[in-house]
């Protein structure tokens, strides 16, 4: 099979809301907007936005790896997310996991190299 392009989709309520999310947390760089779906390009990931989402709590699968997952977990609370699990102290070594929520109610996952 060959394949052009691989892109996830997630679900949103409000396009707006949800294109100033990724676009101010993650640095998402918009390559296709319209009323029904938008796509934003991150760490050469496509994620796709699709409107007429319902808010609802939906697990995706998504996790972000980024240096610190504590100053992450700050960032994505700013920018009206929401967290579903603190960054958790694992012995000696910094947290590396949260689990967040971005506005349209999608849950992400922030993680750390280990």
């Amino acid at each position: 099979m060959l394949v052009e392009r691989f892109k996830y989709t997630i679900w949103a309520a409000d396009m707006a809301r949800a294109l100033k999310f990724y676009t101010g947390v993650f640095g998402a760089k918009v390559i296709k907007q319209n009323d029904y779906v938008s796509e934003v390009e991150i760490c050469q990931g496509i994620l796709a936005i699709h409107g007429g989402g319902e808010g609802e709590r939906t697990w995706t699968g998504l996790t972000f790896q980024v240096p610190d997952v504590v100053a992450g977990a700050a960032e994505i609370v700013a920018a009206g997310g929401s967290l579903t699990r603190e960054p958790q102290p694992e012995g000696d070594e910094p947290p590396h996991l949260a689990m967040c929520a971005d506005p349209e109610g999608n849950e992400i996952m922030l993680s750390r190299k280990r």
